[in-house]
C-alpha cells in the first residue's frame, strides 16, 4: 500500500501508470492523498472542502471499470477542483472519465471587484507552500498550493487574465492555459479558460489530451525553435531582478539547443489593460467598444512576430510573490493578460528564485492551437540537466 510520502513524489502520470498495472489501487492512492491533506491542509488551507466520502467511492467505481477492461489513461490519478467549478464544470467532467478522482475544491479569492491573488478559506486564507509569508497567487490559489505541496499532482484552474499562470510561477509549479476557444470559455467574453496546475508538463499533455475531444496530432519538432524574449512586452514596469531570473533559464533553453534566441526582433506591445476591461464588462457593442484599436494593433503585432517566431518568452509576472497584505498597486496580471486578449497558448515554467529567494516563472507562449508543441517544448526543458536544482525548493 503506498505511504504519504511515496504518493507525494509521484506525477499524475506515474500514479496512473500503477494503478492501470494493478501495482495500486485507486482507493489505496485516494487514502494516500486524503491521508496526506489531513496532514498539511489545515495549516496550508489549498482545500475549502475535502470530498473524502465521495472520493473513495469514486476511486473504488475507477478499480472496477478497470476490472471490466476500461481504458482509463489517468486511472486512480487524484485531483482539486477549483472552487466555484465544481466536479460537473466540463474540464471536470472530462478528467472524472478519464480516471481521475476529485478529493475536494480548492480555494479562490473571495468576491471583490479587481483581480485579487490570494485564496480565502473559512479557516483564513491560503498559504504558499515555498514560503507562507507570501501569497500563492490567484485565482486558481488552492489549485497551485495543492500541487506544490503534493497534496494532490493534478488540479483544475482556470484563467481570465493570468490566474492558472500566476499561481504556478509563485508556487513554483507547471500552469498550462490552452488556445481560448479550444475548451468552452467559463466567461461570456471568451476570456476565461480552462486550464491546469501540475508540476510535470508532461501531466498537462495528458490533462488536454483527457479534456480536448478533438486533440491534434503531437509535433515532431525539429529543434531549437525560434523565441523572441521581451522582458515588458513594451509595457510592464517588471523588476530586474525577475527579469534576469527568468531570462537565465531562457538561455539555459537555448544553450540545450531547445530555442535560438532572436535577439533582433522588438516585441512591443500597448498595455492591453483597457481592452482587457472592456471586453470583459462587455460595456458597449464590439466595434465602439474602448481599447478595441488596442486590442487590433496588439493582435497585427503579435501576428508579425509570429510569422518568423514559433514562441515568445517572457517572465510569467513581472513582481515576485508578495505577501498577504496584497500587490498594493503592481499589476501581477501585466505580463500574461494580454495573451487572453490574443487567445495564444501560454505556459509558465518554473524558472529558479530570485537572489532574494523568491520564486520566478518563464512564460512561454506559442501559435494559436500549437497547444502540443508548448506542452512538448516544456517537457523536455524539465529534463535538461540541473533543471530541477534551479527550481524553487521542494515545500
Amino acid at each position: 500500500m503506498i505511504s504519504p510520502i511515496e504518493y507525494a513524489a509521484l506525477s499524475a502520470l506515474d500514479i496512473a501508470g500503477l494503478v492501470r498495472r494493478g501495482q495500486e489501487t485507486a482507493v489505496d492512492v485516494a487514502m494516500a492523498a486524503l491521508a496526506r491533506i489531513d496532514a498539511l491542509d489545515p495549516e496550508l488551507r489549498a482545500f475549502t472542502e475535502v470530498w473524502a466520502e465521495q472520493a473513495l467511492p469514486r476511486a473504488a467505481d475507477v478499480d472496477a471499470r478497470l476490472g471490466r477492461g476500461a481504458r482509463l489513461p489517468l486511472a486512480g490519478v487524484p485531483i482539486g477542483v477549483k472552487a466555484g467549478e465544481g466536479p460537473g464544470s466540463y474540464q471536470n467532467t472530462r478528467l472524472a472519465a478519464a480516471g481521475c478522482v476529485p478529493l475536494g475544491a480548492t480555494s479562490v479569492p473571495r468576491p471583490g471587484p479587481g483581480w485579487q491573488t490570494y485564496g480565502v478559506t473559512s479557516r483564513g486564507r491560503t498559504l504558499n507552500p515555498l514560503d507562507p509569508a507570501w501569497s500563492p497567487g490567484g485565482s486558481s490559489a488552492g489549485s497551485a498550493a495543492a500541487v506544490a505541496a503534493g497534496l494532490v499532482p493534478l488540479s483544475s484552474g482556470s484563467d481570465g487574465a493570468g490566474s492558472v499562470r500566476i499561481p504556478a510561477a509563485w508556487c513554483g509549479v507547471v500552469g498550462f492555459k490552452p488556445t481560448n476557444g479550444r475548451l468552452p470559455a467559463r466567461d461570456r467574453a471568451g476570456l476565461n479558460s480552462p486550464g491546469v496546475l501540475v508540476r510535470d508538463p508532461s501531466d498537462a499533455a495528458a490533462y488536454l489530451a483527457a479534456v480536448d475531444t478533438s486533440p491534434a496530432a503531437a509535433p515532431h519538432d525539429t529543434y531549437p525553435l525560434t523565441a523572441v524574449w521581451s522582458p515588458t512586452l513594451g509595457y510592464a514596469d517588471t523588476d530586474a531582478s525577475v527579469a534576469a531570473t527568468a531570462r537565465r533559464t531562457a538561455e539555459r533553453l537555448a544553450a540545450a539547443g531547445l530555442v535560438t534566441l532572436d535577439e533582433r526582433a522588438d516585441l512591443t506591445l500597448h498595455d492591453p489593460a483597457p481592452a482587457w476591461t472592456a471586453l470583459r464588462t462587455a460595456a458597449r457593442s464590439p466595434s465602439s467598444r474602448p481599447g478595441s484599436d488596442i486590442a487590433r494593433l496588439n493582435q497585427a503585432r503579435l501576428n508579425a512576430c509570429f510569422r518568423h517566431a514559433e514562441l515568445i518568452l517572457t517572465p510569467t509576472t513581472p513582481h515576485p510573490p508578495h505577501g498577504h497584505d496584497g500587490p498594493g498597486r503592481r499589476m501581477s496580471v501585466a505580463l500574461t493578460w494580454a495573451f487572453n486578449l490574443s487567445g495564444h497558448p501560454a505556459l509558465s515554467l518554473p524558472a529558479g528564485v530570485t537572489a532574494q529567494g523568491a520564486p520566478v516563472g518563464l512564460q512561454l507562449v506559442a501559435r494559436p492551437h500549437q497547444d502540443h508543441r508548448l506542452l512538448a517544448l516544456a517537457a523536455r526543458a524539465t529534463r535538461i540537466p540541473g533543471a530541477r536544482e534551479s527550481q524553487p525548493p521542494e515545500p
